[in-house]
């Protein structure tokens, strides 16, 4: 199979190497220039498109069918209507938590409305550091406009840290490729020979050989590299939005009657914590690929280069199987903007690891751990990972170390990731300014002081 690895610059820069008009173009020129462009201008358009449309598809499917939103009336008990007390549910209790849920708002839980303070107080704990700090309260704009959206369709919240943490991860790594010269190109593709040096050293050298059997098979290539353009981001806002489901407002629309039982046991805690090892991942990757820019094996085989790594890093022949003339690029890897020398750690591999390790762990309800539905899932859930790492190895996108970084970040982040909780201060004055109140979640107890939010799962969880 006769395969183009020219960079994507170069290829660019061909279908405009002329300015006449297509009609003007010789019929040949025309035909191979047509859909070319066609694809990439639809691919730009439908691609951020599918994001937009699981993400408020997302929001709309976990919305709380139990809040009017012109009435402001929930369903719910309140979480002002809570007597400040010290015999609050304990949040490691099930029957406790469940308690808390009514289907109509309590006249003995209304006797006891206290009135909001301006204030609330929050944990700040970094190490071995603890504080206590105060924090406004924005319990005092649940009644506005955008509040009482956000908790008719508590998702949107999870959509906007989803952009917050994609598009923070995205401008960072602008930033550093806006800022790339030649000696960090070099720097970059010395890096990558050391990876070489280190997997022949560990016989794990085998990216050459693995790619060679995908390329000998063009059409299970074809879709090889569609499962690595493709999936990466679509599927990563598909498991979000499954998990809130079974882990939030399933376990909400249970306790109103709605369902009869939940098919997840575990609550919002562990989604929360799910969405916070993946701002994780960010971060570490971050400075990981920052302070030590890594060339992927694909523009190994730049064939303009002619530096003294030039002759061994055109030996090893890596194609860019992507970013070719056949092949299937994204809107996402293929713009100005997109930073080609953060190849180490691969968090497409670092991803699937974590949604695979979720899924393979999810405590499924009534489900024995050595019955064959557990091993069902245990099996779809690794087989993601597996996938994705088979697509950055074929695709010459990561060498298999790059993908052995992403789980220790992954790793590094599922066992770090309460950090973040302390972001939760900052978020308060942010929401405070926007006069914004944001649905009480499972972040709340876990950082909260004052009793009421210490109860665990809330009647205004969502």
């Amino acid at each position: 199979m006769d395969i183009n690895i020219k960079s994507m610059p170069e290829r660019s820069a061909g279908l405009s190497r002329s300015s006449k008009p297509a009609a003007a173009l010789p019929a040949n020129d025309f035909f191979q220039i047509s859909p070319a462009l066609f694809s990439m201008g639809v691919g730009s358009f439908l691609e951020p498109l599918v994001v937009v449309t699981l993400l408020f598809g997302g929001a709309y499917f976990n919305r709380s069918k139990d809040y009017n939103f012109w009435t402001n009336k929930s369903g719910f008990a309140s979480l002002k209507s809570y007597k400040r007390s010290d015999d609050l549910p304990n949040r490691d209790s099930t029957d406790s938590l469940m308690s808390g849920w009514s289907g109509s708002r309590s006249p003995r839980l209304d006797s006891h409305k206290n009135t909001q303070s301006s204030l609330r107080r929050r944990k700040l704990q970094v190490f071995g550091y603890k504080r206590i700090v105060s924090t406004p309260n924005t319990h005092v704009f649940e009644d506005r406009l955008l509040s009482r959206l956000l908790k008719k369709l508590p998702f949107l919240v999870e959509c906007w840290y989803w952009f917050l943490i994609y598009f923070v991860y995205q401008v960072g790594r602008a930033i550093t490729a806006l800022t790339l010269d030649e000696g960090t190109v070099d720097i970059a593709r010395r890096h990558a020979l050391q990876i070489i040096h280190l997997e022949q050293r560990l016989h794990i050298f085998w990216e050459v050989d693995f790619q060679k059997w995908f390329l000998a098979r063009p059409t299970i290539l074809h879709w090889i590299n569609r499962i690595y353009s493709f999936i990466h981001i679509p599927g990563t806002i598909m498991f979000l939005v499954v998990l809130y489901y079974f882990t939030t407002t399933r376990h909400r629309r249970c306790a109103a009657g709605r369902v009869r039982s939940d098919n997840v046991t575990a609550g919002p805690a562990l989604y929360e914590a799910r969405r916070r090892t993946m701002a994780m991942c960010n971060l570490i990757a971050f400075i990981v690929f920052t302070s030590w820019p890594c060339m992927p094996p694909r523009l190994l085989s730049d064939t303009e280069y002619k530096g003294p790594d030039a002759e061994e890093s055109k030996s090893f022949g890596f194609v860019d199987t992507v970013h070719s003339g056949t092949g299937e690029s994204s809107v996402w890897t293929t713009n100005k903007f997109c930073n080609q020398y953060a190849a180490m750690p691969s968090l497409h591999f670092g991803y699937s690891l974590l949604v695979g390790l979720t899924v393979a762990t999810i405590p499924v309800t009534g489900l024995r751990p050595y019955s064959l539905k557990r091993f069902i899932i245990v099996a779809l859930g690794l087989s993601y990972p597996a996938l994705i790492l088979t697509a950055i190895v074929a695709t010459a996108n990561h060498f298999i170390l790059d993908a052995v970084a992403g789980a220790m970040v992954c790793a590094i982040a599922w066992n770090c990731n309460d950090f973040l909780l302390n972001f939760c201060i900052v978020e308060d004055y942010f929401l405070a300014l926007l006069r914004l109140h944001k649905p009480v979640n499972w972040t709340d107890p876990e950082t909260a002081v004052e009793p009421e939010f210490q109860s665990g799962l809330m009647t205004e969880d969502v």
